[in-house]
């Protein structure tokens, strides 16, 4: 499973880079840290503009695993620098027979470059508490 882990993390990457070649006007910074023992992969990215200093823009965490069935998954989870987190986005991909991992790999870069999911909450209403309890 690490070759794998490995080789989608770059594919992860370079969809990015295609899809948005300048990120944010300037160029791609990323880094990469794994752990073939534990199954991980970090991929974080960040623009270089024209100051010459890198912006961090968030990072994909591969998480490879052995599911209960002997069939392997690999999960990412993707962040954003500018996001509290509460409405996280997880991907799962499932080796199977006839499984695209180019075709994961762009997906997982398109939702990333996408930004954060808007939030599940529903939005509250300005209604006192007593015209709710009446409606109810």
């Amino acid at each position: 499973m690490s070759v794998r882990l490995t080789s989608f993390l770059s594919s992860i990457e370079h969809a990015c880079q295609c899809d948005e070649p300048a990120p944010k006007g300037g160029s791609w910074e990323s880094s990469r840290t794994i752990n073939y023992q534990l199954g991980l992969a970090r991929l974080t990215l960040a623009s270089r503009g024209a100051s010459r200093q890198a912006q961090p823009m968030g990072s994909i965490l591969l998480q490879a695993c052995a599911l209960a069935d002997g069939s392997n998954c690999v999960k990412a989870n993707l962040s954003w620098v500018d996001h509290d987190g509460e409405s996280a986005s997880v991907h799962s991909v499932y080796a199977k027979p006839g499984t695209d991992w180019e075709a994961e790999a762009r997906l997982i870069a398109s939702s990333w470059l996408a930004g954060p999911p808007a939030s599940k909450l529903a939005p509250v209403a300005d209604e006192p508490v007593e015209q709710l309890a009446a409606a109810m």
